[in-house]
């Protein structure tokens, strides 16, 4: 999904890459998905495209000024940062690298879907059910892969808190083994 056609491009890739998320500072904008291409117009002219992790995510300005800044301090005399919504990010768009982190950092990582094709969404229980009691979701598409994790003891017996915690993107739980809450990056 990320491209680069040139050398130029790739190093300006590599810099806008490794900018911290302003909301999860422990993943890089590589890391979490969001960066989709650098374009080298001239010598000194950069167009970069990132997409959001949901449609009007407020993190995307302060992502864009970071990019910008960076690839200035490269030597890029202008730098636009243009928001591209179509492939739509989705949580499997996050590296390994980025799951890890997110892991070490106190937050379940999303469990990948790797399904092509719309999201199904089911309501239920707010508690994790064993694999063997989950049904798939239409056309027997996987709605997610395995149970949330706590990150803290690695038990499956969690609960749901709060369908929202610090940001939209995350659900709050609680580890019914070790009693700890935890962030969930939820699946998208």
């Amino acid at each position: 999904m990320v491209t680069a056609t040139t050398p130029l491009e790739a190093e300006l890739l590599q810099l806008a890459g490794s900018v911290p998320d302003p909301e999860l500072p422990v993943l890089t904008l590589r890391e979490l998905g969001v960066l989709r291409a650098v374009h080298v117009h001239g010598t000194d002219t950069a167009e970069v495209e990132l997409t959001p992790t949901y449609t009007g995510c407020p993190a995307i300005e302060a992502m864009s000024l970071d990019i910008e800044r960076v690839l200035r301090r490269h030597g890029m005399r202008q730098v636009t940062v243009r928001t591209v919504l179509t492939p739509a990010w989705s949580t499997d768009d996050i590296t390994d690298e980025g799951r890890r982190k997110l892991r070490e950092h106190g937050i379940a990582p999303p469990r990948a879907r790797r399904a092509a094709g719309p999201v199904p969404v089911t309501l239920g229980p707010p508690r994790t059910l064993p694999a063997a009691a989950r049904k798939p979701g239409p056309a027997g598409t996987p709605v997610a892969t395995g149970p949330v994790r706590c990150p803290h003891c690695g038990s499956c017996d969690t609960e749901l808190l709060s369908r929202f915690s610090s940001t939209a993107c995350k659900a709050l739980r609680r580890c019914l083994s070790c009693r700890e809450p935890f962030d969930h990056f939820k699946e998208l």
